[in-house]
């Protein structure tokens, strides 16, 4: 990934955008399908909730669309790890989307933990 935006927001949509990107290029069996699926749903999910928190009512509602967008973040990785371990395919560019998804789990996780203070 190039160089990576300081909003949370962008920085996950253009996520999303390398996601959908390493998937429509993927050349894998049909047994692989749900898996991707699976990544391509919880990988869009975590700009979506954070779009959603941002324009949330209350305090409590960015917390809890936060928090959800962290859960799809681990639940990203955990499909990412995966792929890399079951499919012979890109392992560079599946290290990066994971250290991606890494660093985005860790900023919202530190989001969330600031606003318990």
């Amino acid at each position: 990934m190039s160089e990576k935006p300081f909003d949370i927001k962008h920085r996950c949509y253009q996520f999303s955008k390398e996601v959908i990107q390493f998937i429509s290029t993927a050349n894998y069996d049909r047994i692989y399908f749900s898996i991707f699926d699976q990544l391509l749903r919880s990988a869009t999910s975590i700009g979506a909730n954070v779009v959603e928190g941002k324009s949330g009512s209350s305090l409590k509602d960015f917390k809890n669309f936060y928090t959800i967008a962290l859960k799809s973040s681990n639940e990203t990785k955990y499909w990412l790890c995966l792929i890399r371990d079951t499919i012979s395919m890109e392992k560079d560019k599946i290290k990066d989307l994971i250290n991606e998804a890494d660093e985005l789990s860790k900023i919202i996780a530190s989001i969330i933990i600031n606003l318990q203070k």
